[in-house]
């Protein structure tokens, strides 16, 4: 990976870091302070809190590419320890296709008129568990890659001892 691609990632991840944790942070004094009356359009509150944790969930995975991409730099991403990273951004696309379901849920009331809506909210949320499933995949790829290294590592062993 280059440094450009490497610095343009970490200035992606930091843009989205800072907004994502200024509009929780946003939404949390809105809670906190009951500055913005609920007109019983919907129920706002919970949407909030629903949404704080969904932003949460963005933010976990934010901080796991950021770990990864350290990984790659240092040149230890074929490694075991890279799997914890893996496996909490696979646990966080889970929660956060979970959190839109529960989304989709609350909205789904006011969308009796127009049933379309709820179906697309419904699709997001098996699109946000299709991605979950396509990191689970490159996992595996990752586990493949990190067993033929340690293979290769114990091949080059070998050899330095023949010759």
């Amino acid at each position: 990976m280059g440094k450009l691609t490497v610095r343009a990632l970490r200035a992606v991840l930091v843009v989205v870091l800072t907004g994502t944790v200024f509009v929780q942070a946003l939404m949390v004094w809105v809670l906190v302070s009951g500055s913005d009356p609920e007109d019983g359009s919907l129920p706002l509150t919970p949407l909030r809190v629903i949404t704080i944790l969904g932003i949460g969930t963005v933010q976990v995975i934010g901080v796991c590419v950021w770990r990864l991409v350290t990984m790659v730099r240092r040149g230890t991403v074929f490694s075991h320890a890279a799997f914890r990273y893996v496996d909490v951004i696979i646990g966080a696309t889970v929660a956060a296709a979970l959190v839109w379901f529960a989304v989709t849920a609350l909205n789904a009331p006011g969308q009796r008129d127009d049933p379309g809506v709820t179906v697309i909210m419904g699709g997001i949320g098996v699109a946000i568990l299709g991605g979950a499933l396509i990191v689970l995949v490159l996992r595996m790829l990752l586990a493949q890659a990190v067993a033929r290294d340690a293979e290769a590592t114990q091949m080059q062993a070998e050899l330095d001892e023949v010759i």
